[in-house]
C-alpha cells in the first residue's frame, strides 16, 4: 500500500478519455460466454421497468376519472374506481417484485463475472506483487471485492433508472401537453407551457445541484480510500498480534489506528457538509415542486376551464415530468459514487495494464538445463546498485551457497531469478526442469494441513501415507493427526515449524532445482542439519541454490559464492 502513488493514478483515470474507458469496463460482459443469459435478464427487467411506466400512466388517467367522481359525488363510480384501482395496484407490486428480483440476479452474476476476470488479471504477470513492490495503487482487496459490488449495482440502478426515466418521460410529456393548454405571456401564445414549465423548472434545478455537489465525486473516492487503509492497518494488527504484543506496542498502534481513522473522520465530515448544503437544496426543490404545478394551473382551474379532475391530472402529469427531467438531481449523489468507484476501477486497471506492458529490464528465460547469469545489474529502488556485470554458472545437481553482508543483495539476486525484480539489467538463464522456491518466511494457505503441504498443488495430490511420511521426516509428526483439520496454519505454527512444513511440501514435490532464501533461519543447527541431510539423501540428484549465513550449511554445499561489493566471488 502506497500512499503516495495513488493521487497520480486517479487522475489519469478521470481525464477526458472516462467514457471510453469506463464503456471498456461496462461492455465486455455483455459479449461474454454469458451473453445470452445476461441479455434475456436485462430486456425482462427493462420490460418490467416499462410496465410500471404504464402503470403510472394508467394511474393518472384514474386520477381523472377518481377526483370527477369525488367532485360530483358518484359513489357507484367511486366505488367502482377502487375495485379498478386494486387491479392496477397488484400490477403494480407483482411488476415491482419481480423487477428488483431479476435486478439482483443480473447484478449477482455480473458481478461474479467481473470477479472471476479481475482475480485471473490480478494473479497474472506477477500484478499482484509487482503493484504492492512498486506501489502503483493501494487495497486492491477492496477494489475487488467492494468497488465492483458498486460498481456493477450502481451501474445497473443508474442505467435502468435512465431508460425508465426516459420512457415516462416521454409518456408523461405527451400527457402533460395535452391537458395543460397553452397560455399567453407578452402577447405570444405559448402551448404546452405546463411542459415548458417542468422542463425550466428542472433545468434549473440540476444545474444548481451540480454546483453545489460536484466535490461528492472527489470526497467520494477519498472516502473508499481511507477507509480501506483504515481496515488494512487493523488487518496487519491482527496478522502480527504477537510481535506487537511482546514489544508492549499497544500504544503506538493506537496512535497508528487512530490517524488513519482520523482522515476517515476529517473526510466524512467535509462529506457531510457538502451532502447537507446538497439536501437542503434538494429538499426544498422537492416540496416547492409538490405545489409549483398548483401554481402554475390554479388561473385555468379558477376561470373554469378545467375541472377538479383534470388539475389532479395535470398536477400528476407535471410532478411525472418535472421528477424525469429531475433525475439527475435525484440520482446525483448515486451518480458521484459512481464516478468514484469506476476512476478506482480504471487506475487499477491501467496499473496492470502499465505493469504488463512494461518491459522487463532483466531477461530472464527458461532453457537448458544449466542455471546461468550473464551479466547481470540490480539495482535498488532509489537507483543505488547492489550488483553490476555479475556472471554466475551452476551446474545441473550442484550444491551453491550464497552469502555476504545483510543488504548486499542476496535475496534480491534470488527475487532476480523468480521474474520479481524489475530493476537492472542482463540476463538470467533458468533449467527447465522442475523448480521450487522456498523464502524465508513460507506461505501457508488458509484450509487444510494437506493443502499447506501440498501448496501450490491442491490438497489431493498425493496419497495419506506420503503427507504423514514427509511430516515424520520433518519432525512434525505431532500435525499427522491434523492432516485434514481447517485452520490459520500461519498462525498456529512456530517460526521453525513452518519452516520445517517448508522442507516437508519440498520432498513432496521433488523438485530437480531448489531456490531457498534463509530457509532455515527459525530453526536450531540440528534441525538444520536433519532436513538439508534428508534432501540430500531423498532427492540425490537435486540442484541447490542456497541464500544463508551459518557456517554450519557449508558442509552441505560444495560449492560457496559471496557477494562481495556487488561483485560475486567464489570462495
Amino acid at each position: 500500500m502506497n500512499q503516495n502513488a495513488e493521487p497520480s493514478v486517479v487522475n489519469d483515470a478521470v481525464r477526458g478519455d472516462f467514457i471510453p474507458r469506463v464503456w471498456g469496463l461496462i461492455t465486455p460482459y455483455w459479449r461474454s460466454e454469458e451473453r445470452v443469459k445476461a441479455w434475456l435478464l436485462l430486456i425482462a427487467v427493462i420490460a418490467l421497468s416499462l410496465v410500471s411506466v404504464g402503470i403510472s400512466v394508467w394511474i393518472n388517467h384514474w386520477y381523472k376519472d377518481f377526483y370527477n367522481a369525488l367532485e360530483k359525488k358518484d359513489g357507484a363510480a367511486f366505488w367502482s374506481l377502487i375495485g379498478y384501482f386494486g387491479i392496477i395496484a397488484a400490477a403494480g407490486i407483482v411488476g415491482a417484485v419481480y423487477r428488483l428480483y431479476l435486478t439482483q440476479m443480473l447484478t449477482i452474476r455480473w458481478r461474479r463475472w467481473l470477479t472471476e476476470q479481475h482475480f485471473a488479471r490480478w494473479l497474472a504477470h506477477k500484478n499482484y506483487y509487482q503493484l504492492e513492490q512498486g506501489g502503483y495503487t493501494d487495497n486492491p482487496d477492496q477494489r475487488i471485492s467492494e468497488d465492483l459490488n458498486s460498481f456493477t449495482d450502481n451501474t445497473l440502478t443508474l442505467g435502468l433508472g435512465l431508460i425508465r426515466t426516459l420512457v415516462s418521460l416521454v409518456s408523461f410529456s405527451v400527457i402533460l401537453w395535452g391537458v395543460s393548454g397553452s397560455i399567453e405571456v407578452f402577447g405570444i401564445t405559448i402551448p404546452g407551457y405546463m411542459f415548458w414549465c417542468a422542463l425550466l423548472y428542472a433545468a434549473v434545478g440540476s444545474w444548481l445541484a451540480h454546483l453545489i455537489g460536484r466535490r461528492l465525486i472527489g470526497l467520494s473516492n477519498q472516502q473508499q480510500r481511507f477507509e480501506a487503509d483504515l481496515r488494512f492497518s487493523m488487518v496487519r494488527v491482527r496478522e502480527n498480534a504477537e510481535s506487537i504484543a511482546l514489544y508492549n506496542g499497544e500504544p503506538n498502534e493506537h496512535e497508528r489506528l487512530s490517524s488513519r481513522f482520523d482522515k476517515v473522520w476529517r473526510n466524512f465530515w467535509t462529506q457531510m457538509k457538502v451532502q447537507k448544503r446538497l439536501t437542503f437544496f434538494t429538499a426544498g426543490y422537492s416540496q416547492i415542486a409538490i405545489i409549483f404545478p398548483f401554481v402554475v394551473a390554479a388561473p385555468r382551474y379558477f376561470a373554469g376551464k378545467i375541472e377538479l379532475g383534470e388539475l389532479m391530472q395535470i398536477n400528476s402529469a407535471f410532478s411525472n415530468v418535472q421528477e424525469n427531467f429531475s433525475w439527475f438531481i435525484d440520482a446525483y449523489v448515486t451518480l458521484a459514487a459512481w464516478r468514484a468507484t469506476s476512476d478506482r476501477l480504471l487506475s487499477f486497471r491501467q496499473a496492470m495494464t502499465d505493469n504488463e506492458q512494461r518491459l522487463p529490464a532483466i531477461d530472464v528465460q527458461s532453457q537448458g538445463q544449466e542455471l546461468k547469469i550473464e551479466d547481470l545489474s540490480l539495482d535498488l529502488a532509489d537507483g543505488r546498485p547492489l550488483l553490476h556485470n555479475a556472471n554466475l554458472q551452476v551446474e545441473e545437481g550442484e550444491r551453491l551457497m550464497l552469502s555476504g553482508r545483510s543488504g548486499s543483495g542476496k535475496s534480491t539476486l534470488l527475487r532476480a531469478m523468480g521474474g520479481l525484480w524489475p530493476r537492472g539489467g542482463g540476463a538470467i538463464r533458468l533449467p527447465r526442469e522442475r523448480a521450487l522456491f522456498l523464502p524465508q518466511k513460507p506461505y501457508l494457505p488458509i484450509g487444510t494441513l494437506r493443502d499447506a503441504l501440498s501448496y501450490p498443488q491442491t490438497g489431493d495430490t498425493y496419497p495419506t501415507e506420503r503427507y504423514q511420511e514427509v511430516l515424520r521426516t520433518c519432525r512434525l509428526e505431532h500435525l499427522v493427526p491434523q492432516l485434514d483439520e481447517v485452520n490459520h496454519w500461519q498462525r498456529l505454527l512456530s517460526g521453525g515449524e513452518q519452516q520445517r512444513l517448508a522442507f516437508a511440501r519440498a520432498l513432496l514435490y521433488r523438485p530437480q532445482w531448489l531456490y531457498m532464501d534463509e530457509s532455515t533461519s527459525a530453526m536450531d543447527e540440528e534441525d538444520e542439519a536433519m532436513l538439508y541431510q534428508a534432501l540430500v539423501e531423498q532427492l540425490p540428484n537435486l540442484s541447490i541454490v542456497s541464500v544463508g549465513h551459518r557456517s554450519s550449511l557449508a558442509r552441505f554445499h560444495p560449492r560457496h559464492v559471496r557477494i562481495v561489493e556487488g561483485q560475486l566471488v567464489a570462495q
